[in-house]
């Protein structure tokens, strides 16, 4: 739920910003505004409902969130040149062929890294 939440999100933004600013701004410019405010927009979700996470730092939490989703945005800005300048697909039509594998991968590593829980990590 939380990873179509977060597309859902993400692809609004998107759409609204190349409907009024597409002649304007670049698209690249786009895809990575609207990635920052979708992360900011579902960060509480994916920590009080998906993860349930009740301890640690906020400000923590949402700087590992961030970095994972950092990496996917670095994705979407190297392959949407390649499908939309090479191969002539639509912007939106290009990320769509990019979120799939994103969005599961994304999962696992919230999992297993930014969400983990602390009293379960071993310590030496």
């Amino acid at each position: 739920m939380g990873g179509v939440m977060t597309v859902a999100v993400y692809f609004g933004l998107l759409a609204l910003g190349l409907l009024i600013l597409e002649e304007r701004v670049p698209y690249l410019f786009l895809v990575a505004v609207s990635h920052l405010l979708a992360v900011a927009a579902v960060y509480p979700w994916y920590r009080l409902v998906v993860f349930r996470v009740s301890t640690g730092s906020w400000i923590a939490g949402l700087a590992r969130f961030y970095l994972v989703g950092l990496s996917f945005l670095a994705t979407s800005v190297t392959v949407l040149p390649l499908l939309v300048e090479l191969a002539g697909v639509h912007v939106l039509l290009a990320q769509s062929m990019v979120i799939p594998v994103s969005t599961v991968l994304a999962y696992l590593i919230n999992r297993s890294w930014a969400f983990r829980d602390p009293a379960g990590v071993k310590r030496w």
